[in-house]
Parts: structure tokens; C-alpha cells; sequence
């Protein structure tokens, strides 16, 4: 069974990059991998990466507080709430639905991004014409990673 108050993202992937909390979207994802950093279960994956620092810079959080917030084993709720209380941008709802529509559309934009995603999908699905956004990108190399067949 996955548990997410302790995730061991060496048997499983973090929750998936669109999902929502408080209407921001990577937000489970990134507490997925600070829980499973604290737990020195993160695997492959990194925390903070460029997805997660879109999100921190996003919500005014420095990722040393971030995590240190995460290791007191705060619930989603209460990591939500702990967000709205430190976040220096005090975002409204609409900031932050326009924003997570931004992320959920970002394209891999420079050339090193462009090498790097045509490389994994080339490794995971070299004849998918679906895969264009850096979520669809994260959601395939999730998959394939833990054994999916793309």
C-alpha cells in the first residue's frame, strides 16, 4: 500500500503533477517528493526541481521552509494552510487558477529543455504525437518509469 504521509518514491511515483490542492496545481506532487526527501526515500526524483521552484516562487516560499514545514508532518490541509500563512504573494483564487492553467500548458521552452524532453520520449515512445507539455512529459516518465508500457 502507498503511503503518502511517507512516501518511498523508490516503489512508486509522487501524485500526479496536475493534481490540485487549494487550486494549485503541483502542489501534492512537490509535497510528495519534500516528504519523501525528509524520509531519504526520494529515488530518482529531486526536490526542489524547476517544476517545484515554478511553484515556490509562484507561492513566495524559499524551499528550506518548505521543507522544514513538510518534516513537522503536517497534513495536506495543514501544508495548504502554511502556505497561504507564508507565502510573500498572498495569491487570490483567480491568480492562482490562471497560473496552474500556465504550468499545466508550459512547454519545454529553451533548447536544453527540447533536447531533454525529445530524449525521454524517444527512450518511452518514440511514435506518441500526444506528448507536448513538460505535464505530459512528467506524467509519461512517471509511468514508463515504474513499468508502464507507453
Amino acid at each position: 500500500m502507498i503511503s503518502y504521509t511517507h512516501p518511498d518514491l523508490t516503489q512508486h511515483p509522487p501524485r500526479n503533477p496536475r493534481t490540485r490542492l487549494g487550486g494549485y496545481v503541483m502542489l501534492p506532487r512537490s509535497l510528495d517528493k519534500a516528504r519523501a526527501k525528509a524520509a531519504d526515500k526520494l529515488g530518482e526524483y529531486a526536490f526542489p526541481n524547476p517544476m517545484d521552484k515554478y511553484l515556490l516562487e509562484f507561492a513566495g516560499i524559499e524551499a528550506d521552509a518548505f521543507s522544514e514545514a513538510v518534516k513537522t508532518g503536517k497534513s495536506d490541509t495543514e501544508m495548504l494552510a502554511w502556505v497561504k500563512e507564508h507565502s510573500t504573494t498572498k495569491r487570490t483564487a483567480w491568480e492562482i487558477a490562471a497560473w496552474s492553467s500556465w504550468l499545466e500548458n508550459l512547454t519545454p521552452g529553451n533548447a536544453r529543455r527540447h533536447g531533454l524532453f525529445a530524449e525521454r520520449i524517444t527512450k518511452y515512445a518514440a511514435d506518441r504525437e500526444d506528448v507536448h507539455t513538460m505535464m505530459d512529459w512528467l506524467e509519461l516518465d512517471d509511468y514508463a518509469t515504474f513499468g508502464g508500457k507507453a
